[in-house]
């Protein structure tokens, strides 16, 4: 299916380079994949590279039987550490994912002027519904706003009709973070349409339900997972066999802090649907997502939460107080500050 959307392809690799990452004349972008990775997705994206008179430089490798850190053994780490030393941006459609990784990391650290945007498992049709069709300008708007209010709140609290209840105290030092899709200044960023929050660790307590996809190890979900969250910590995982594929996951890197809860995130992306990949996954409109394992230095200084790998956790038609207020009820947006911006971007 070469033609497949090969117009609106063009036009959201257009979108990514020009209006995402502004890339600039003599430029270099490093555009990363794997053996999984859908290339017509790469070629576009060099192509818009390569007509913008930037200089794209594309790097396929092995899949990796693991993601993050747990990669490493099966990556040329230096000779990849060595060609994003020297890149101005930095685009991973990998579908192994190398964020996390000790490429990613040293990169990160080292070239002050890289900008780096995650978009693993990138699919042409996630191209068109995520990038090519949002109005970019209406999401970025009532993303910020969230984001402002997510910041000024001291606690949260999130339901889910499947049986999620967590409470935890934010931090005010550390930032919420905002992902527009923008991907213009030095440093990480993400597909449009989540927002991070990074608790204080020890504060969150409740019971924790997963009921959309675990990724990895279970991808897509059958039955709800439960977890029990004492200070932060999974002290308990029942509900079945992927709930036991989970904990034997977790238990196989023999690393404590793979147990920790590492970051609370809300979907907000209106072309976004279940599909399996967690880049879209966890965007979907009206969900909260938690992280386990590793956690950068930079989200929760100084330390982060160093662990061997990282996964992500869906929980659907989420409800949120912020304080004691109401904030978005069974996945729908209902604040009254927010919610006429809402029901524009969803088509409500």
């Amino acid at each position: 299916m070469t033609e497949y959307f090969e117009y609106e392809l063009t036009k959201a690799a257009s979108i990514l380079i020009n209006d995402m990452f502004r890339l600039k004349k003599g430029e270099t972008l490093v555009i990363t994949a794997d053996t999984q990775t859908d290339m017509r997705v790469v070629n576009a994206v060099a192509a818009a590279a390569h007509t913008a008179g930037a200089k794209p430089m594309t790097i396929v490798l092995a899949s990796p039987l693991g993601v993050g850190k747990a990669a490493d053994n099966m990556l040329p780490v230096d000779s990849l550490t060595g060609a994003l030393l020297y890149a101005d941006a930095w685009v991973e459609f990998n579908q192994q994912w190398l964020l996390y990784s000790t490429p990613f990391e040293r990169a990160m650290k080292e070239n002050k002027k890289l900008r780096y945007s995650c978009l693993v498992g990138m699919t042409v049709d996630m191209m068109v519904r995520l990038i090519g069709r949002i109005d970019a300008a209406l999401l970025s708007d009532f993303l910020h706003q969230v984001t402002e209010m997510t910041q000024k709140a001291g606690r949260m609290r999130i339901t889910t009709p499947a049986g999620n209840d967590l409470s935890f105290r934010l931090v005010k030092e550390r930032i919420v973070g905002c992902d527009d899709g923008m991907a213009d200044t030095p440093g990480a960023h993400f597909l449009s349409g989540q927002i991070s929050f990074f608790p204080e660790f020890d504060s969150i307590q409740g019971k924790l339900v997963f009921d959309g996809t675990i990724s990895p190890p279970c991808g897509f979900l059958k039955e709800p997972v439960f977890l029990d969250i004492e200070n932060g910590v999974i002290q308990k995982i029942y509900g079945g066999n992927q709930a036991d594929e989970l904990r034997r996951w977790l238990e196989s890197f023999d690393d404590p802090n793979m147990f920790r809860l590492a970051h609370g995130c809300y979907g907000f992306n209106p072309g976004a649907r279940m599909c399996g990949n967690v880049l879209e996954d966890e965007r979907v409109w009206g969900c909260t997502e938690w992280g386990m394992g590793y956690l950068s230095p930079v989200d929760a200084p100084p330390d982060g939460i160093q662990a061997k790998s990282h996964c992500d956790g869906l929980c659907l038609n989420s409800s949120v107080w912020l304080d004691d207020e109401l904030f978005m009820e069974n996945g729908v947006v209902v604040h009254p500050d927010v919610s006429e911006k809402a029901k524009r971007l969803i088509g409500g």
